[in-house]
């Protein structure tokens, strides 16, 4: 009898790799993939357990699953992801109707564990996280024009609102080779998007070659025949030099998108986040590089309500949103995260206070935003076709100065067919509930 399995991945695209590597296992041990609960013998739930609320979403979907068993009495839970790593056995004692909590280390050994559960087992496993395996086979659950390729796992950076660190492990590369190889592979199989993707891509082959190795990487994924596009995300401020941004403003198979979470621009508040820099050396970089890349999309984020953040420093945060007009920015209320540094700071303010505080940064994004896209009418914009909408009749993508899952879409009419994947050029004609209209040219 063919075992089936199902998954729910949440979090990040790092955390959504990992469970594609886990899927191709399964399959390659003989489990049926389905994506309804209600066939499925093993349900997996590969949490995000980085703030409140990706931990609550979490939370939701395993009690989800429990109220499927209740009615499919022979339904396996098992739990894994950063949730899983970073409370363990707690969640067995809270939520006792799981059969398997295991750690991102134990994914390598994803099929004997089903197997084990299916077979009455309760299974624990929270092997080393350097076990995890960042490299291996995947089934894509992006659309199939579009792959996240993982080139590194962990953070060293430590900053102090954060817990990646603790879940993930240090920061490690992963080699140029392994990298290359399955970038060709993807290529091969019809992606034409690569989403480079690691917890700081800017650090990538420090640990590996003594150097930063990301600039050489880039070189050699872009000789790749079949890729097209070339998406950088989570870049950090201090290590943006002269080398990547001519590179970025160089190569044209890398889309013009610097995905940089600055998190905040007064120099006190990042000191206590244990982040570099401050509002005059973070304006020069980013007018750099928005002088040396011509159109250029910047997307950040920011964190309001920090703990001691004072009146004046909120105001001085405000204040740069306003200044540099980011393409692209989200701003969240402080998390305060348990066995984090900031956790234990004097002035952690109410939440109200920092929920406040950043939504008053995001509506001032929203009026900067309506007016960056009304510049964009008459400009030409190359976009890649995500779907047809035969409602509307026209088709729908997203222009290189959007990131899937997380910016917004184009709609646009083609006198001609169009296949998903294609690339081509758009002319923006109107802005419709902050989102672009246009014609494909």
């Amino acid at each position: 009898m063919t075992k089936k399995v199902g998954m729910i991945s949440l979090g990040c695209p790092k955390n959504q790799v990992d469970a594609e590597i886990m899927l191709s296992k399964l399959q390659n041990g003989g489990f049926e993939i389905v994506s309804d609960p209600a066939e499925a013998d093993v349900v997996i739930v590969n949490t995000c357990g980085f703030i409140e609320d990706a931990k609550r979403e979490s939370i939701e979907n395993i009690l989800d699953m429990v109220s499927y068993k209740e009615d499919c009495e022979n339904l396996k839970i098992l739990v894994t992801g950063c949730l899983a790593e970073r409370y363990q056995a707690e969640i067995f004692k809270e939520i006792p109707e799981t059969d398997a909590v295991i750690g991102i280390g134990a994914n390598e050994d994803i099929c004997e564990i089903c197997d084990r559960i299916i077979n009455g087992e309760k299974v624990e496993s929270f092997p080393p996280k350097t076990e995890l395996k960042i490299e291996g086979d995947r089934i894509l659950t992006t659309p199939p024009y579009s792959a996240y390729l993982k080139i590194a796992e962990g953070c060293s950076n430590h900053c102090t609102y954060c817990a990646i660190p603790s879940i993930r492990g240090e920061f490690r590369s992963r080699p140029s080779e392994s990298i290359l190889q399955e970038a060709k592979k993807l290529a091969g199989e019809g992606v034409r998007e690569l989403i480079i993707v690691a917890q700081d891509t800017t650090r990538y082959g420090e640990d590996l070659y003594g150097k930063n190795a990301l600039v050489p990487l880039l070189k050699a994924l872009s000789m790749i025949d079949g890729i097209e596009w070339i998406r950088l995300l989570y870049l950090y401020p201090e290590r943006i030099d002269d080398a990547l941004i001519d590179e970025i403003a160089n190569n044209d198979k890398i889309v013009k998108y610097m995905d940089i979470p600055l998190q905040h621009c007064n120099k006190h508040v990042l000191k206590r986040m244990n982040r570099h820099g401050d509002r005059e050396s973070l304006t020069a970089l980013l007018n750099k590089i928005r002088e040396k890349i011509d159109g250029v999309t910047i997307r950040t984020t920011f964190i309001a309500g920090f703990p001691g953040e004072t009146e004046e420093e909120f105001n001085e945060l405000c204040e740069f949103v306003d200044e540099m007009r980011f393409e692209r920015m989200g701003c969240f209320a402080y998390s305060e995260e348990e066995g984090t540094p900031a956790a234990k700071l004097d002035g952690m303010m109410d939440f109200e206070i920092r929920q406040e505080r950043a939504d008053i940064i995001n509506e001032r994004q929203n009026t900067i935003l309506d007016e960056i896209n009304e510049a964009l009418i008459g400009k030409t914009l190359s976009t890649i076709v995500e779907g047809y909408d035969p409602y509307t009749d026209s088709y729908y993508g997203r222009t290189y100065m959007d990131a899937p899952e997380i910016d917004t879409q184009i709609y646009f009419t083609c006198g001609f067919d169009l296949n998903d994947g294609d690339i081509i050029d758009v002319e923006v004609i109107n802005v419709i509930d902050g989102e672009l209209t246009g014609e494909a040219v």
